[in-house]
């Protein structure tokens, strides 16, 4: 068990998005640890609506070789050197997780279950931080991709909210500034105001 380390203000302000993990592989019990954490995400009426598909250890070796197939159709013609090359971005993280939700018809609670997927994967790769473990959060198109859906074994009707890697790291990125909140903030009702002393 962890024991916490980081302020969530600490976690937030210094968490970094991981592009190079160095291949150190992921412990299942702390990843099972953090999702069961995670899932304390706020989410409408409770419907607690992800569902997630975890490789992590020996699962991973399927699940390069279906990121392989996917994303380099070509690779038999390649080389092996080549291959490892461009599957290095898959090959390096210690685990995956998909988070998936429901494509709801309802365009109201399919917002909102989004919305709370996405808290559910903020709330990850916070936790995951406090373990030490970098995560990277993606969007890639091939995530709609129906071969790769199915294979990966994604429902008719579900959504894939988003690829996260999890996994160990050498260097630590540089973060970058961030908009002030006198940048983004609108104070309710200064612009009317403003226009009244017009």
């Amino acid at each position: 068990m962890n024991e916490q380390a980081l302020t969530v203000r600490e976690a937030i302000v210094g968490r970094r998005s991981i592009k190079k993990f160095n291949g150190q592989p992921v412990d299942r019990e702390d990843l099972f640890n953090i999702i069961d954490d995670a899932v304390w995400a706020p989410n409408h009426q409770n419907r607690e609506p992800w569902r997630l598909i975890v490789a992590c250890g020996k699962e991973l070796k399927k699940l390069h070789e279906l990121l392989r197939d996917t994303t380099i159709p070509d690779w038999r013609t390649l080389s092996e050197d080549e291959v490892e090359k461009r599957m290095q971005k898959f090959t390096t993280p210690g685990a995956y997780v998909f988070v998936i939700v429901p494509e709801d018809p309802r365009q109201k609670e399919r917002l909102e279950d989004f919305a709370a997927a996405c808290a559910l994967i903020q709330n990850m790769m916070l936790l995951a931080w406090d373990y030490g473990i970098g995560t990277c959060w993606k969007t890639p198109e091939f995530l709609d991709n129906p071969a790769f859906r199915e294979k990966l074994g994604v429902k008719p009707g579900e959504r894939i909210v988003g690829m996260v890697q999890f996994g160990y790291f050498d260097e630590l990125p540089k973060g970058k500034e961030r908009k002030k909140s006198d940048e983004i903030v609108t104070i309710f009702g200064s612009d009317q105001e403003e226009n009244d002393e017009d």
